[in-house]
């Protein structure tokens, strides 16, 4: 009986990563979005949120963040504020959508 309940755990507790990892992934922009309103920058609704693979390294991620209004280049350090740049409308980060 023991050994069923284990198995049950470890395919219930499995499951349950698999299921986080995707609830992150859908909350990701809506994280950046928070941090953005906690700086004083408006993103009612966020849209998509990128990785910038170019900008990022170790312990200092950086994203584009496009909300409805504005997209902006979030670089995150961590226990620091995140330092935030607003893309222009013309920018390529903006046009590729």
């Amino acid at each position: 009986m023991m050994k069923f309940a284990g198995l049950a755990f470890a395919v219930l507790f499995t499951s349950g990563l698999a299921a986080s990892s995707a609830r992150t992934e859908e909350t990701l922009q809506g994280m950046l979005a928070t941090q953005l309103r906690a700086q004083g920058y408006p993103c009612d609704k966020p849209v998509k949120a990128e990785r910038d693979e170019k900008l990022s390294k170790p312990d200092n991620e950086a994203w584009v963040l496009t909300c409805d209004n504005a997209t902006y280049r979030i670089s995150r350090v961590p226990d620091l504020a995140a330092k935030v740049e607003v893309v222009p409308q013309d920018h390529p980060d903006k046009t590729k959508q």
